[in-house]
């Protein structure tokens, strides 16, 4: 193996040699190294010191062109590379300093801009491994105004985690297992795969070449524009337009792709493992359909002339926005029609939108730097929304935009939680950025701010913003500014202000609503779940809070929607005395809260039991998120939240009902696992009772619009978990029938999980899926087996479960399969045990502030409800202090558990009782349709 690095080394410098009087415009110019006339003995660097003390790096020199030249060798799974990079450079230095992580540097040196060097003498390399950061020293100093050329020569191991650039494998259908090479930078990880100055400011050319075997394919952000045959491959690709480093990609494989062309001539193909080929063609036409919906609506065409989307089998997180390169994980980008839902199908289509809209939002215009993020990836998940919404409409995207805030609220109603715009500074705080505030709020955010500007105003403002900082950098400000130049004329609005109080400021802000005479009377607070107003901490944590809140409601007397800019801590508006109710943020376009003071909640009621279309779905959906968000903070009864739900026997539309149906859902799992078996009983009975009429209506079949499919998916999985007899019956048979096929016979997709999760309770279902689980070639087939097994009463399999990761379930699933566990009431134990003992492990694997780590310690944790796991957890956090004290998640878990104890000290008696109320009076009346009639 020595040999063959050596030779390969050797090799690589003499066909890089030839080309070395070229001049470094040149764009199919491989990187040269130095060419000095005789070996030269290396500087002391016993005198020198690492120069540099910042995390960030210096300002005085600028990369303007990389030429980089890699050989990976997917045998010994290791690379060699060189870079050159040209250096703008603005200050006298003798130092030039970047970012390397992991990387052998073995030769450096520095070329002047007729590629003559510098010195004569090998320049030594100064590591400052905590700012993962090099130091090149020059004896002769650079000269501010010059240019200059920095040659390295280096070479590392193919990394074997998902940071940068990493080996992956697969298995085909006959047991071999093959290996790929690719890529993931985002955030801090370029430097991981070559030296380079990593920052999101700092853009710059790139001239990629790659060599490879005739067996392999490699593609990297740009085309190829030459390939050099030498026994071995050699790829020249296209320079790059101006990108941060973090955007680089690269991939050498052996996979097939599919392709087709948009109206405006950009190439798109899908890549994916040979045996998967049949599954990229949805993706592809997704991608052609998306790519020009965003043309159209930025008016600004792609600027790159082909787009690549590649499922990458060992993958962490959803999808890589790499311009012209995106990377997926399987179940992100490949569809199988027989085996994958309509949920699957709406999920690959919007992580396509979400990603494409990047290479506008993020790849053309990027934040300055990462306490911006939000810029990109609030931007992007928006973005979802509006384009699959006009592409897709069959898909009703605009269902799941709900949840999108109320996920964002879940976090933002902590203490812990923290504003859009964030100081982030290290690779562990940038990483933990990529959260729910900087996607769901930041989203969220945006969908007001469209809604208050209208459309219109916002599209122009963006489509001004992307054409002002194309290829260039912006901050917060930036976007402000842009949409305000879009306000007609007369109209003055402060938008920074208002939009500094929802990025600058953590939370959500909660509206109370009082009727006075003809007036409406308005308070804000910032909205805690774990704080009461009664609690003496209550002041402190409002102190300063005010937000510019962009109000809309309707009323009984009109179908007009009225607006109302709040920017006072209280405030009213006058309604009319002949008003009979009010509903404030409609559809909830907004980003708060609102409760109702008097008998607001009430006539809510009221309305809904008697004529709940008077609402949109929307508005259905908002009232009852609010009301038992309220039960939670302590400042509305559950029981009058449970009979703002009583009206759901009339609801037709799924989002409102499975809202309703997911709170009942989530404390029927709650006292399941706080093993409370009066109330786990009764709150069965009553649900299966309640809900009896939609559960009989569904189908074991993938008919019906994706609504109706997903209801059909939610409802028969909750009433299989609850022990509906005939559900685990029909479920029980479907099974059976499925596994005497030798698995030939297909399931209906929108079933299959429940089926497999009724199968597995016993021994040998649980064993078949297991077997099935290892030779199935479906990825979102095999998360349905994977959440099956998890379901699993017998702890003994729960442990041999844990123990199958990277021998049977691939390390990118661990996080995945131990928030699995953990949501089982026998296995919940079982899964904090786990991350306790192998912590070290999980960080090494994942990396510290990663989501897959924020993952775990939230899916676990969120599980408890005692102070005794309280204390628990707070003692493991205070054993890994070291890591714990870099992270604001071991905090959000804190509060969350700190909630989940406030819930059942509040609200446990109240549920306990009016689930009794409910048993009396359906003894009283016989056990007929009461619920609806139950306040009459």
């Amino acid at each position: 193996n020595v040999f063959l690095w050596l030779s390969w080394f050797l090799v690589l410098a003499l066909l890089s040699l030839a080309g070395v009087t070229q001049t470094s415009s040149s764009p199919t110019q491989a990187s040269e190294p130095p060419n000095p006339t005789e070996e030269q003995p290396p500087l002391n660097t016993g005198s020198l010191s690492f120069p540099w003390s910042h995390l960030r790096l210096p300002e005085y020199i600028v990369p303007l062109h990389y030429h980089l030249l890699l050989h990976p060798n997917l045998t010994i799974l290791s690379y060699i590379g060189t870079v050159r990079i040209e250096l703008q450079v603005q200050n006298n230095t003798n130092w030039v300093v970047l970012h390397s992580k992991g990387l052998r540097i073995t030769t450096a040196t520095v070329l002047d801009q007729n590629l003559a060097h510098l010195s004569d003498q090998v320049l030594p390399v100064l590591h400052n491994p905590t700012h993962e950061q090099v130091a090149i020293f020059s004896p002769r100093a650079l000269t501010g105004g010059q240019k200059y050329f920095l040659f390295l020569e280096f070479g590392a191991d193919l990394g074997d985690g998902f940071y940068g650039f990493y080996r992956s494998t697969y298995r085909t259908s006959t047991g071999e297992t093959r290996t790929l090479a690719s890529t993931h930078f985002e955030p801090t990880s370029a430097r991981m795969a070559f030296p380079c100055f990593d920052e999101p400011s700092i853009k710059a050319n790139y001239s990629i070449s790659i060599r490879r075997s005739p067996a392999h394919t490699a593609l990297s952000n740009m085309p190829v524009v030459k390939v050099l045959d030498d026994g071995l491959m050699e790829d020249r690709f296209a320079v790059s337009v101006r990108m941060s480093s973090y955007l680089v990609a690269f991939i050498v494989c052996d996979f097939r792709s599919v392709s087709a062309t948009t109206a405006s001539g950009v190439k798109v193909s899908v890549y994916a493992a040979p045996e998967k080929w049949q599954q990229t063609h949805y993706a592809l036409k997704a991608a052609v359909k998306l790519l020009e919906f965003y043309e159209k609506y930025f008016n600004i065409s792609y600027p790159l002339p082909k787009q690549d989307l590649v499922a990458i089998p060992d993958f962490q997180s959803g999808a890589m926005e790499n311009w012209g390169l995106i990377t997926f994980r399987e179940t992100s980008l490949l569809y199988n029609p027989t085996t994958s839902s309509a949920s699957d199908r709406l999920w690959v289509t919007k992580v396509i939108a979400h990603e494409l809209a990047h290479q506008w939002f993020g790849n053309l215009v990027t934040m300055e730097w990462w306490n911006d993020i939000w810029l990109n990836e609030g931007f992007a998940t928006y973005m979802e929304y509006i384009s699959v919404d006009t592409t897709y409409p069959k898909l009703r995207v605009e269902d799941y935009l709900l949840d999108t805030c109320f996920v964002a609220i879940g976090r933002d109603s902590l203490n812990s939680s923290r504003p859009i715009s964030s100081v982030a500074e290290s690779p562990t705080q940038i990483k933990e950025m990529f959260d729910t505030v900087s996607y769901n709020k930041g989203a969220c955010v945006l969908h007001m701010l469209r809604h208050y500007l209208t459309d219109q105003v916002f599209q122009s403002g963006i489509m001004r913003y992307l054409r002002r900082y194309s290829y260039s950098n912006a901050r917060n400000q930036d976007l402000w500014d842009s949409l305000a130049n879009y306000l007609y004329a007369g109209e003055h609005l402060d938008l920074t202000t208002m939009m500094n109080t929802w990025t600058l400021q953590t939370g959500v802000p909660l509206v109370t609503v009082a009727r006075q005479g003809s007036r409406l009377v308005l308070k804000q607070e910032r909205f805690l779940r774990t704080t009461h107003p009664s609690d003496p901490a209550w002041p402190s944590l409002q102190q300063g809070y005010l937000w510019h809140i962009p109000l809309t409601y309707r009323t009984d007397t009109s179908t007009s929607i009225h607006r109302h800019l709040m920017t006072t801590l209280t405030d009213s508006v006058e309604v009319g005395e002949e008003v009979g109710w009010v509903k404030v943020n409609v559809d909830m376009a907004g980003y708060y809260l609102v409760h109702y003071d008097g008998s607001g909640w009430d006539d809510l009621i009221q309305l809904l039991k008697n004529n709940h279309t008077a609402l949109s779905f929307m508005d259905r959906t908002h009232i009852i998120h609010n009301a038992f968000q309220l039960t939670t903070a302590g400042r509305l009864s559950l029981d009058k939240a449970l009979d703002l739900i009583g009206y759901l026997r009339s609801e037709s539309h799924t989002v409102p009902l499975l809202q309703g149906l997911a709170y009942l859902e989530a404390f029927y799992r709650m006292v399941e696992r706080m093993d409370i078996p009066d109330v786990t009983q009764n709150l069965s009975t009553y649900i299966l009772w309640y809900f009896r009429g939609v559960i009989d209506r569904q189908t074991w079949s993938d008919k019906g619009s994706v609504s109706e499919r997903r209801l059909r998916s939610e409802l028969l999985s909750l009433a299989c978990h609850l022990g509906d007899l005939p559900c685990l019956e029909q479920a029980q048979r479907s099974f059976t029938h499925w596994l005497d096929s030798n698995s030939t016979l297909s399931l209906p997709a929108d079933v299959t999980e429940t089926v497999f999760s009724v199968g597995a309770q016993e021994d040998s279902g649980w064993a078949s899926l297991l077997h099935i689980y290892t030779l199935s070639l479906s990825e979102t087939h095999k998360h349905k087996i994977l959440s099956a097994l998890a379901s699993s009463r017998d702890t003994n399999k729960l442990h041999r479960y844990l123990g199958l990761e990277g021998e049977v379930i691939r390390t990118q699933d661990l996080d995945s399969l131990i928030v699995m566990v953990a949501r089982n009431p026998r296995g919940h134990h079982l899964a904090w045990s786990y991350v306790q003992k192998y912590w070290s492990t999980l960080v090494d694997k994942f990396q510290l502030g990663s989501f897959s780590i924020r993952n775990i310690i939230i899916g676990t944790t969120g599980q408890f409800f005692s102070t005794e796991e309280l204390t628990e957890v707070r003692v493991f956090f205070e054993s890994i202090h070291e890591q714990a004290s870099q992270l604001r998640v071991t905090q959000v878990a804190m509060d969350n558990i700190q909630k989940n104890i406030l819930w059942m000290q509040r609200n446990l008696g109240t549920l306990r009782s009016w689930l009794n109320q409910q048993t009396e009076e359906r003894k009283g009346e016989g056990g007929r349709g009461v619920g609806r009639e139950r306040e009459q």
